[in-house]
């Protein structure tokens, strides 16, 4: 669900010299859809204040094959993504569950830890974008907490 381009075509027939030619004229319009407006993360905590200093922006393509998980982290800065292919479960440190679904967004958990897992056929290919400063890191990975098999 990402803006996209709506075409529109008429038709133009002339006559020349005897022959006919088709000439397409089409029109384009740029749609927008407002995929996300929120205060909160997806498990309803307020987001933090804006970080103090020069920002920087961050987007991140990640692609999740099918059965994988990702490790237990947090993100100690703001961010938010759109989910463009597959399903993909965000599991909270306590539980909590989040299924982001083909084409939903969702604005992501700050300093709580959590991981994300495909269990799913297909990969997952999820945009993320960070709201951080410079040497900041996006996420701190927690490899001191095992993953559960199911």
């Amino acid at each position: 669900m990402t803006a996209m381009l709506v075409t529109s075509g008429a038709g133009l027939m002339s006559a020349c010299g005897g022959s006919k030619s088709k000439d397409v004229t089409e029109q384009q319009q740029v749609q927008s859809t407002e995929l996300l407006r929120t205060s909160q993360s997806w498990d309803g905590v307020e987001l933090p204040d804006y970080l103090e200093g020069r920002p920087e922006l961050v987007a991140v393509k990640y692609v999740f094959p099918a059965g994988q998980k990702l490790g237990w982290h947090h993100h100690p800065v703001m961010n938010y993504g759109v989910l463009v292919e597959g399903e993909l479960t965000i599991i909270g440190i306590d539980g909590q569950e989040k299924v982001v679904h083909e084409g939903e967004a969702l604005a992501e958990m700050v300093g709580t830890i959590h991981h994300g897992e495909n269990r799913g056929t297909k990969p997952v290919v999820l945009y993320m974008f960070y709201l951080t400063n410079e040497d900041t890191p996006l996420s701190v990975q927690h490899p001191e907490i095992p993953l559960t098999e199911e």
